[in-house]
């Protein structure tokens, strides 16, 4: 029905379930207060940055609505195969 590489579908899914950025830069940052490890710290800072946090929501957003329409699209499908019902 729907002609689409599987890979968009694919990456929808996993965009739609991830948790936010914002989350992860939480998380990170207990961690470093701990330990000053280079690594995390240059994490923190990447998952932190308001313009990959702002893209972050925009890519799980834009994949939520396009699941949501597929949903709908395929319940119409349903509704019409079983026709009106009296």
């Amino acid at each position: 029905m729907w002609d689409d590489d599987i890979s968009g579908h694919v990456w929808r899914e996993e965009a739609a379930k991830r948790s936010p950025l914002a989350q992860d830069a939480e998380a990170l940052g207990r961690l470093i207060e701990q330990d000053q490890d280079p690594a995390e710290v240059s994490y923190y800072e990447a998952f932190a940055d308001p313009d990959a946090q702002a893209l972050d929501d925009a890519q799980r957003s834009y994949a939520g609505q396009y699941l949501r329409r597929l949903r709908r699209l395929r319940e119409r499908d349903r509704r019409a195969k079983t026709g009106p019902e009296a």
